[in-house]
């Protein structure tokens, strides 16, 4: 990785969900450079000879585990934790799977699915998905945040304030996060790196992918911030701009059911224009498609928005 890193803190230095009274595994000053070795989100349980069989065998309890954590001295509740994310080493395989019970549409499909993926990783091509796709890569890390006030064992599946399974791909090589500072030191962790992901994550999964990423911790004093936020370093969906989209939508006076709809309307297009079995097309749409919310003032029916880039099958 062509970056000069402070410290490395490796793979094996990781924990699973979120617990201020776990003992940092290092203690860094402000604008410290570091090295994570970041596991997937199974934790590895998937490699290049696993089937679908493997997916019954993932235990729930150890899934996104995160590197770290890792204490910064004069790190206070009410301060802001600086993330500027400077790269990322990816390995070349990864995985995607439906798994059951799990996903906006999960009650379609109950049935396991697993696709695993082998890219380049010093081109950083599109990835082969069966015989026409090909799915842009957007390496980024979609469990990133710090330790919560409340004491106790905190689930990392679901998003807190202080970040964690934000699941936001924009989350790249360039971006600044900023996370809200609960407790002393902060207390940052990383991982459930990604390869490629559309916005909504809709199947559950994304491209899962073991890789280092390099980035460095700062401390905004007072920050006074109420959410996770972050900033750019440029336009965010170019990579997958270029053909154009087609979009379906849901309408209707909920959100969530107008999601569903919008991805079932996606997911009924691709198996009908280029032949894919529905699950797959499930998985595809979770990996490089995008929910959008394209209106939500003129009650009393919203409309939700899926676009799908046309460049995944040009």
């Amino acid at each position: 990785m062509c970056t000069h890193a402070d410290h490395t803190i490796h793979r094996a230095r990781h924990h699973f969900g979120w617990d201020n009274a776990i003992a940092p595994v290092m203690h860094v000053e402000p604008g410290a450079r570091l090295t994570f070795e970041c596991l997937d989100a199974a934790g590895g349980h998937f490699t290049p000879q696993s089937t679908v069989a493997d997916i019954a065998t993932l235990a729930s309890e150890t899934i996104n585990p995160v590197t770290g954590p890792v204490f910064v001295e004069g790190a206070e509740p009410g301060d802001a934790l600086k993330v500027t994310i400077e790269a990322f080493e990816p390995s070349g395989f990864g995985w995607t799977a439906n798994i059951p019970g799990f996903g906006l549409l999960a009650d379609q499909f109950p049935d396991p699915a697993l696709h695993l993926w082998r890219y380049d990783v010093t081109a950083r091509e599109p990835t082969l998905f069966g015989a026409n796709a090909r799915v842009p890569l957007k390496p980024f890390a979609g469990t990133i945040g710090v330790a919560p006030a409340a004491p106790g064992q905190h689930s990392v599946v679901p998003p807190r304030r202080v970040g964690g399974n934000l699941d936001i791909r924009d989350l790249a090589a360039g971006t600044t996060l900023y996370l809200p500072v609960e407790v002393a030191g902060a207390l940052f962790s990383i991982g459930d790196t990604h390869a490629a992901q559309g916005d909504g994550e809709v199947c559950g999964t994304a491209i899962e992918s073991p890789m280092t990423v390099a980035l460095t911790l700062e401390l905004v004093k007072q920050a006074g911030l109420s959410a996770p936020r972050f900033t750019t370093p440029g336009p965010v969906t170019r990579h997958l701009d270029g053909a154009g989209y087609e979009a379906t939508t849901g309408v209707g006076p909920d959100l969530y059911q107008g999601a569903r709809a919008a991805l079932a309307n996606m997911i009924d297009l691709i198996v009908r224009e280029h032949g894919l079995a529905p699950v797959d097309a499930y998985m595809l749409c979770s990996v490089c498609g995008d929910l959008r919310i394209s209106e939500i003032v003129d009650a009393p029916n919203w409309v939700v928005a899926f676009y799908f880039p046309r460049a995944v099958f040009a």
